[in-house]
């Protein structure tokens, strides 16, 4: 906790904020909405990336057990990634989590600069789970940090802000150190989430439970009404190639 205090500074605040605080906490998911390249301005809560995590979070919600699992955000210093600056924040919420409710196991969902900063605090010892969707990756991108975690990378094929083939190939280049990673391209997709939309929650919701279900920690799964999310995380990581759908 001192460590958290002191890394944010002179901005103050939580880099933590809990939106559902369960009786047990046995597990958490917590969102990390998207960015700029550079910033140094405070992030706003109805800044439009923000936004967007909140339907997204609420679906995950509904896959998870409300009496056991937390449900949080990560609160950013500044809207830029500048040196790394959101992955530093996702960290702190995390050492805070970890100090406040023990070494529960956390999944991560990050979107655009979020994906990428989910990627970057899946070195913390308590991630079990990361969901990229339309994250931004760099052609160096690090995926050591992934080896014992699970990865699913959701990309809309028709992105004009984040690359879907540098998804792939960061899926790609993570298999091939070990790690157990899953790429899922959207057709029609793009950044903002907003075709398809429905279909984007509902995968955010079914893979959440999938990187969760070995904790015990969801309800027995239930097939999709239009059955087209069922199994995406499995497939997606057993699939020789991106899953498309």
């Amino acid at each position: 906790m001192a460590a958290t205090a002191q890394h944010r500074g002179d901005t103050g605040g939580s880099p933590l904020r809990v939106r559902h605080l369960p009786p047990r906490v046995r597990a958490a998911v917590l969102t990390l909405h998207g960015g700029q390249e550079e910033s140094r301005a405070r992030p706003r809560h109805w800044h439009p990336a923000a936004l967007r995590m909140r339907p997204v979070l609420r679906s995950a919600a509904s896959a998870v057990s409300p009496e056991e699992v937390l449900l949080g955000e990560v609160r950013y210093r500044h809207r830029g990634w500048n040196e790394g600056d959101p992955a530093q924040d996702a960290l702190a919420a995390l050492d805070e989590l970890t100090g406040a409710y023990g070494a529960v196991p956390v999944v991560l969902i990050g979107h655009s600069m979020g994906g990428r900063a989910a990627l970057t605090a899946s070195r913390h010892p308590q991630v079990r789970g990361v969901l990229a969707l339309a994250p931004w990756v760099v052609e160096d991108e690090p995926v050591d940090q992934l080896r014992g975690r699970r990865l699913v990378v959701v990309h809309g094929d028709r992105d004009r802000v984040t690359s879907p083939a540098a998804s792939v190939a960061y899926v790609r280049r993570a298999r091939a150190r070990g790690v157990c990673a899953g790429a899922v391209l959207v057709r029609g997709g793009d950044h903002a989430m907003l075709r398809r939309a429905g279909f984007w929650h509902r995968s955010a919701a079914e893979i959440t439970a999938d990187l969760l279900r070995d904790e015990d920690l969801v309800p027995p799964a239930r097939a999709p009404e239009d059955g087209r999310t069922a199994g995406l995380a499995a497939r997606s990581l057993t699939s020789p190639d991106a899953v498309i759908v």
